[in-house]
């Protein structure tokens, strides 16, 4: 029955641009180590297992379902589902899908709600928590978790409850607040009665369902249509784009929580951060008796209050002097902040998408279904990259108008086609792929394969494809 277990429901999309340069729209946040050897969505994922729990329900776009089911994998979790959203239009639309798309199954089928991009250091805790929570919600109380807050912070929304907020079990919920100015941060922390809005819902399919019914009304239709008509592919299901783009753009909080009267909060007093900003990162990588936090290959001379990150092992940053300020390094661009401005990194994205940088939005590893790739030099007329292929894995037979390319295995074994020929490449042997030609390039080995390739053309962009056949149905 649902109601032995909780269906974690995580949201998975993200513009990335307040954690850039090492978060971007191509490559965001949660699927990145910040802290600790676990990707964000992998400890996320991770946290919200266990007995209690059933397999989760992904909420992500096109462009993330291989990397999310990627990294499930690799911590051992199969998906209930991964709904593949047409477009982003925030956290309203998503939840209503996934608890529609649950419904289908069990109507009192409960849902854990949460961003897959949060730290919350002690899982158990968290999870006590969460089970406290489920008589509420198997009553048809719709269950928010708040956070006691440590200082007067000014970047998250704050939640009232109409009891103790010492208390460790679920209380009735009075009011939603705004994000504060410091004066109200400062004096709302003084009081002792608000806490932190983590964004993080504890509901029955069916309770949620009722609550977009009777307080956004409109959303019901188009969502509706958007998971009635969903059609499956590879395992994912792609919400029908038609009606979901007639879907609003809104967040669950304004659509439904701050208008709902069956609300219920669980004040949590273990660790919490949604890494909304370096300064968060900074604080979260536990600075030393100076201040300052290290990643990566990074030195600090006669430091205070910074971070110092370097995301590529063969980048050494060195700070000397420093006071209250970012250094994040990455091998195609830099950052470099004072730590009181952290929120602004965002404009520092769109002054780049101005310039049509390919940094603003670009990450510099580009993850595909069969592994990744990162260009290492280009010049005219001529691209390196550097490609891993993963065990087992293929790429598309394909063909290029404008280029010719040479592959250099450096490990393992390829299985290369190219034309009506096959052949096996091993380590430090090569092979050369006419402009025109169709090829294929696929790991038949149980290890990463990984081969250095060397374009040249005309042309180099990578919509010079013609694919032939793709085992990911890739267009």
């Amino acid at each position: 029955m649902s109601d032995s277990r909780i269906y974690p429901v995580l949201l998975a999309g993200g513009s990335g641009s307040r954690l850039w340069p090492l978060s971007r729209k191509s490559y965001p946040k949660q699927f990145s180590s910040l802290i600790g050897e676990k990707s964000l969505f992998q400890a996320s994922a991770e946290r919200l297992s266990g007995p209690a729990f059933a397999n989760p329900v992904i909420v992500t776009n096109s462009d993330f379902r291989f990397i999310v089911t990627e990294q499930l994998a690799a911590s051992g979790l199969d998906p209930a589902a991964i709904l593949i959203e047409p477009e982003g239009r925030n956290t309203a639309p998503a939840v209503l899908a996934a608890a529609l798309h649950l419904a289908e199954q069990d109507p009192g089928a409960l849902m854990l709600v949460a961003a897959s991009d949060h730290v919350i250091p002690d899982a158990a805790a968290f999870r006590a928590a969460v089970e406290r929570a489920g008589p509420a919600a198997r009553d048809g109380q719709l269950v928010t978790f708040g956070i006691t807050p440590d200082r007067p912070e000014t970047g998250y929304g704050y939640l009232e409850p109409d009891g103790s907020a010492t208390s460790s079990d679920p209380v009735p919920l009075r009011r939603f607040v705004e994000k504060p100015d410091p004066d109200t941060a400062k004096a709302m922390l003084a009081e002792g009665h608000y806490l932190w809005n983590a964004g993080i819902f504890l509901f029955s399919a069916a309770a949620i369902t009722d609550a977009f019914r009777t307080h956004a009304p409109g959303l019901m239709d188009p969502v509706s249509r958007a998971v009635t008509e969903a059609r499956p592919d590879l395992g994912f299901l792609r919400l029908a784009p038609g009606p979901w783009a007639e879907a609003e753009d809104i967040s669950i909080d304004y659509a439904v929580m701050e208008k709902a009267g069956n609300l219920m909060v669980v004040p949590y007093q273990g660790g919490w951060s949604d890494l909304g900003g370096w300064d968060a990162v900074w604080r979260e990588m536990g600075p030393d008796a100076q201040g300052v936090s290290l990643g990566g290959p990074a030195t600090a001379i006669d430091c205070r209050d910074t971070l110092l990150r370097s995301e590529a092992e063969d980048q050494a940053v060195v700070g000397i002097g420093l006071d209250n300020i970012i250094a994040v390094a990455m091998p195609d661009a830099v950052l470099v902040a004072d730590k009181s401005r952290a929120q602004e990194v965002r404009l520092a994205v769109s002054a780049l998408k101005e310039k049509n940088a390919l940094q603003a939005e670009t990450f510099p590893r580009d993850h595909r279904p069969w592994g990744w790739f990162e260009s290492l030099a280009m010049g005219d007329r001529f691209q390196v990259k550097r490609i891993v292929v993963h065990p087992g894995a293929a790429l598309s037979l394909q063909s290029h108008h404008h280029r010719a390319e040479h592959w250099i295995v450096v490990e393992g074994t390829a299985r290369v086609t190219i034309g009506e020929t096959e052949q096996l490449v091993s380590e430090n042997q090569s092979v050369y792929i006419p402009l025109g030609a169709t090829h294929r390039m696929e790991n038949p080995g149980k290890v990463p394969m990984v081969l250095i390739e060397v374009q040249t053309g005309s042309y180099l962009g990578e919509d010079d494809i013609i694919r032939y056949e793709d085992v990911y149905a890739r267009d």
